[in-house]
């Protein structure tokens, strides 16, 4: 065999041992958790920064420990939620159904929650730093530990709750 000959299947077979590699590492790649998610409501340390899932239908979605930041959720389902530790951050969540969804050690620090639904919701060590919480429905939600700085609760109802030191409000 002469030698440009050689060097052309060389050239080949490396072109092609690496289209084989690739092929091999997208077989063996992790699924992105967002990809199931429509399907099983689950989506654990999921990346939905900024997403719009405004007026959608979360309910009992897992949503564990997700960035949330900056999403739009305003008027979404979310009752029975569970967002353990999500970062939920500047969200808008006016309007939203959290009724009984479970949110300990939650960040929604600047969160928009006015005239959102958190009755009987366990918001043990959630981050409510500057959020708007006007008009939400917070009866019998669970707020022990809860931070509450700077946060507006014009016309909240806190029927109920258990409150950050752990008193019932009446």
């Amino acid at each position: 065999m002469d030698l440009p000959r050689v060097l052309m299947m060389l050239q080949r077979l490396t072109a092609a041992s690496l289209l084989l590699g690739l092929l091999l590492l997208t077989a063996c790649a992790e699924p992105d958790p967002r990809d199931s998610f429509a399907e099983t409501g689950e989506c654990v340390e999921c990346d939905l920064k900024a997403e719009d899932l405004s007026e959608q239908d979360l309910s009992n979605a897992v949503l564990n420990r997700a960035d949330l930041s900056d999403a739009n959720l305003s008027q979404a389902n979310l009752s029975e939620a569970l967002l353990d530790s999500a970062d939920l951050s500047r969200a808008n969540l006016s309007g939203a159904i959290l009724e009984k969804a479970a949110l300990p050690s939650a960040n929604l620090t600047e969160a928009d929650l006015a005239d959102a639904n958190l009755s009987g919701a366990f918001l043990r060590n959630t981050d409510f730093t500057n959020a708007n919480l006007t008009n939400a429905d917070l009866s019998n939600a669970d707020l022990n530990g809860a931070t509450l700085e700077g946060a507006i609760l014009d016309g909240a109802n806190l029927q109920g709750a258990m409150l950050p030191d752990g008193t019932t409000q009446n």
